[in-house]
């Protein structure tokens, strides 16, 4: 019994001890234990394979994924940051611009900042066009000049108060719509993701006027597509008591967790400590700190169960997360039904 229960932990916990971590790789290959068929089974897969959302919103994601290895995990990720198509600023038409930010430094800027557009509207601009189209190109307008401010106390030191337009932000960019653009979106629907990104610092005579192409792409062809400002996976935590905690040690228990981990309950008078949320915790081993209570928990993490967070610097990805997500399982179950190669 205890050597089943040693190979079942082997085979689906990654242990977390004082001075080491156990059970890292992955062994349940064909044949590597005794009785157990780990030979791949579609049906087996479909079953234990899930996503669930746990929380979306417009700037940020997390959900789990379950059933799956570290290398289907790992490539989900990169997916999320190098395949999925955004818009970006790609082609900057500078007619002015005598500020002290060189040409090349303000069109990088602008290629960086997050646009609000939904990309499945938009398609592919051919290489080598020079021109855009409504159905593949956004354009945009900045045009700022600095003045001085007439009103201005005489002894007032505050660029602030002594200039108009000195900080040139997003806002100040201007979507001119191309051919029925103007009828297919909204006003205020195209326009960078955030209005109060600075983009460059003017004094009196200074000005910026350019025109900004915006096209489809993706992050593996340049960073500016990618449509997260983070993407990473982190195992589901596994904490087990291995004997009842009580009295002051319970209380000593909670605060070696991240808060709402342990939860100190009342039963029968006494304190007694359980494990309410292991989700929340970020395993920083203080327990193993406490001579008494690193003998009563066993800290682990759930091999095949995966907790994305995903933070989104285009907020209209939502809506494709949404869907690539709930497509997921699907063409991946689709994608097991190829033919196979002859032999």
């Amino acid at each position: 019994m205890a050597a089943s229960q040693a190979v079942e932990e082997m085979r689906g916990r990654v242990v977390l001890g004082e001075f080491g971590v156990r059970n890292v790789h992955t062994t349940d290959f064909p044949g590597n234990y005794s009785g157990y068929d780990d030979a791949w089974d579609q049906d087996r897969f479909e079953k234990n394979f899930r996503v669930d959302v746990v929380h979306m919103d417009e700037n940020s994601l997390e959900f789990d994924m379950v059933g799956i290895d570290a290398a289907i995990a790992n490539a989900f990720r990169r997916i999320l940051l190098a395949e999925v198509p955004t818009m970006a600023v790609e082609k900057v038409l500078v007619y002015n611009n005598t500020s002290i930010v060189q040409d090349e430094i303000l069109a990088h800027r602008l290629g960086l900042i997050p646009i609000h557009a939904d990309p499945r509207l938009f398609e592919y601009r051919n290489q080598g066009d020079e021109e855009g189209t409504e159905i593949d190109t956004l354009q945009f307008r900045l045009q700022v000049r600095c003045t001085r401010n007439p009103h201005a106390a005489k002894d007032s030191s505050d660029p602030n108060e002594l200039y108009v337009n000195h900080k040139v932000y997003t806002r100040h960019m201007t979507w001119i719509p191309l051919g029925n653009q103007a009828d297919l979106f909204p006003e205020g629907t195209i326009r960078p993701v955030h209005d109060d990104i600075l983009i460059a610092q003017l004094r009196p005579g200074q000005e910026i006027d350019l025109l900004m192409h915006c096209v489809k792409g993706i992050g593996k062809d340049h960073a500016k597509f990618s449509p997260v400002a983070t993407a990473s996976y982190r195992l589901l935590p596994d904490i087990t008591l291995l004997e009842p905690v009580e009295g002051d040690a319970a209380e000593e228990l909670s605060r070696c967790f991240s808060p709402g981990v342990i939860e100190v309950q009342e039963v029968q008078g006494k304190k007694v400590a359980r494990v309410a949320n292991p989700r929340l915790d970020t395993f920083s081993r203080e327990i193993f700190r406490h001579e008494k209570l690193k003998k009563v928990v066993r800290l682990a993490r759930v091999r095949d169960h995966y907790i994305y967070g995903v933070s989104l610097c285009r907020p209209g990805w939502s809506a494709v997360a949404r869907s690539l997500l709930t497509a997921t399982s699907t063409s991946w179950v689709q994608a097991i039904h190829l033919p196979q190669p002859p032999k």
